[in-house]
């Protein structure tokens, strides 16, 4: 396999698990904790579980962005 496909596909499969990743701890913590249900009264807890999520979701954008950038330019016309 070429090494630019590699690559490509390498930063692919990276972008997925950290977005699985994501999801998977934002819902485990939410839902294990309690803290993602505003059944009863709010918290400090709540506030500050929905601030890291917003943060971590930010930081998730960014990471995606800066690993799609670091892709290998594909260039069709010079085949």
């Amino acid at each position: 396999m070429e090494p630019e496909i590699r690559k490509f596909l390498a930063v692919i499969v990276q972008c997925i698990s950290m977005g699985l990743l994501w999801m998977l701890l934002n819902t485990l913590f939410g839902i294990k904790l309690g803290l993602l249900f505003l059944d009863e009264e709010v918290t400090v807890w709540h506030g500050v579980y929905y601030l890291c999520l917003l943060a971590s979701f930010v930081a998730l954008v960014w990471y995606i962005r800066k690993k799609i950038r670091s892709l290998p330019k594909f260039n069709p016309e010079e085949s």
